[in-house]
């Protein structure tokens, strides 16, 4: 009772600012009650990859916005509370529409699922009526519903690679991946939506070169979304860096190197949250940003105070309508079938 006492009057102390609410520290007083709250409302509570160390060590699961997703659809609770931002919210509704999912701040959006909406998907479509349209997760429950196939990043380049090589691809919305895919594949009927992560997209090629020349026995962990990734093959095969130090990876795939990697150091081209999970995969291996200004304001919404009152009031909930997510369901269920995501959503 009296933890209860302390946190209702908490709530009194939250403020709402532009960059999301705040007021309450993340204490193990707060953590304890975040447990008690989830379980009192019969809730699992997920966290991607790049949210606050806090919101990832109290969280029941942490991963990809895809992997947790299909977690959520899995999970015995009725009730997803999605620390992530609102596409992946939309995802896990997707997946699980007789549930209830909330995310902790219904703004926390995100500049590369905004780089393309509806309308301009169809007016893509309409110009180019035979061919495949190819999804990255990362975008909306309308954009997916618009979609043939999704695909994440670790499985992107065998998505495109399961279609008639003789069809037309239409690749969104991020361009770095897409240039990547095309560069793996080696496909030249493939077209690439000019989107972005703006976060991701500002992890540029020479600081990369810089960092790897501080560095230079460092392997190099890259997503594939970073504007950079295209500098670090060129590292690699301009000699600077060995071939063999330099991975294009996923967040999943960055954990799964992480736990065999025999490296001392490690530069991570990626959002700066991810760097808590790999140092807990791999605590004796020294993981540096390739930028350390690399966070996601929009990720960084989801804040202790925010959790608290999703948790306390029950909000956000987050809706899709059920036309929407039936056919972006079947974009998603599309790339399954073709091979598990596995752990690389982003």
């Amino acid at each position: 009772m009296a933890t209860t006492t302390l946190w209702t009057g908490g709530l009194s102390q939250i403020h709402d600012g532009p960059g999301g609410y705040s007021g309450i520290e993340a204490g193990p007083e707060w953590a304890a009650e975040i447990k008690r709250l989830a379980r009192s409302r019969g809730a699992t509570i997920l966290a991607h990859n790049y949210q606050l160390p806090a919101i990832q060590d109290v969280a029941d699961h942490v991963g990809d916005s895809l992997a947790l997703s299909r977690i959520a659809a899995d999970a015995s609770e009725d009730e997803i509370v999605f620390c992530g931002v609102h596409f992946m919210a939309e995802t896990a509704k997707i997946l699980s529409p007789d549930k209830r999912v909330l995310i902790p701040d219904a703004r926390a959006g995100c500049s590369l699922a905004d780089s393309i909406d509806a309308e301009q998907l169809r007016e893509w479509k309409s110009e180019h009526p035979d061919a495949v349209v190819v999804s990255y997760v990362n975008t909306t429950a309308e954009v997916k519903g618009l979609t043939d196939i999704c695909c994440t990043s670790s499985n992107a380049v065998e998505v495109v690679e399961s279609i008639d090589p003789d069809r037309e691809v239409l690749f969104l919305p991020d361009q770095f991946l897409g240039a990547h895919v095309k560069r793996v594949t080696g496909r030249t009927n493939m077209l690439i939506w000019a989107g972005e992560c703006h976060v991701h997209a500002g992890i540029n090629g020479d600081e990369l070169t810089a960092r790897s020349r501080a560095y230079p026995e460092a392997e190099l962990y890259v997503h594939p979304e970073c504007g950079c990734a295209t500098s670090a093959l060129y590292l690699a095969g301009e000699g600077f860096v060995p071939a063999e130090k330099v991975k294009i990876l996923s967040t999943g795939g960055m954990l799964d190197a992480a736990r065999t990697t025999g490296a001392k150091q490690v530069l991570v081209a990626t959002e700066i949250g991810m760097l808590h999970q790999l140092r807990k995969a791999a605590p004796g291996v020294d993981f540096q940003p390739v930028n350390e200004r690399a966070s996601c304001p929009y990720m960084k919404m989801i804040t202790p105070a925010a959790l608290l009152r999703c948790l306390t009031e029950g909000k956000d909930e987050v809706h899709v309508d059920r036309g929407v997510a039936e056919r972006a369901r079947q974009s998603v269920e599309r790339m399954i079938a073709i091979g598990t995501p596995g752990g690389g959503g982003e």
